[in-house]
């Protein structure tokens, strides 16, 4: 039987938006970490060059670090950079690899990252309802770091959407994506 022509088509409109949506909060992600960076060498030059401190800046750092990692965690998913225990993967078929890709997706990442996204949730009510800060002096209000936890999760729900959606497709012979892996160097 003679597989047909591909149509190599353009991704539905809602994959593109989920990619662009996850490319935006890679961006701010990116500088978070950058900003995390500067922010803590400036507390270090201060702390130990002046003796000053303040807690407010140290915590501003691990929200930005926090910032980085759950905003930026979606983009590792669309770049197909994400950790992957590889006994046999990188041996595997083109059509393998995505199959498994597919399961891994819908059995293991959705129904997880759903989870932690509804039970984040009332967590974060919460402690906006509550207005909470940190019992440090000087110490911030806990809601903007506690929001990062269903944001970062939900868009790794609808990233998870978008992939599910690109290997459907290239399983139909209808988007040619890159299926590029290379073993991690051990």
């Amino acid at each position: 039987m003679k597989k047909s022509t591909p149509t190599h088509g353009p991704l539905p409109a809602w994959v593109r938006g989920i990619d662009r949506l996850t490319d935006l909060a890679a961006a701010v992600a990116k500088w978070a970490l950058l900003l995390a960076c500067v922010i803590s060498g400036g507390n270090a030059l201060i702390r130990y060059g002046i003796g000053i401190s303040s807690n407010g800046w140290l915590e501003i750092q691990w929200y930005l670090f926090g910032a980085g990692v759950m905003l930026g965690a979606a983009q590792v998913l669309r770049l197909n950079e994400h950790v992957r225990v590889d006994l046999f993967y990188g041996r595997w078929t083109a059509r393998r690899q995505v199959l498994l890709d597919l399961f891994g997706l819908v059995v293991f990442l959705l129904p997880i990252m759903g989870l932690l996204t509804w039970m984040s949730w009332p967590l974060l009510v919460d402690m906006v309802r509550t207005n909470e800060s940190s019992s440090n002096a000087g110490g911030l209000i806990r809601w903007p770091a506690m929001a990062l936890l269903p944001l970062g999760f939900g868009l790794l729900v609808l990233q998870a959407f978008s992939e599910i959606a690109k290997r459907v497709l290239w399983l139909q012979d209808r988007y040619e994506m890159n299926l590029h892996y290379e073993r991690p160097v051990q």
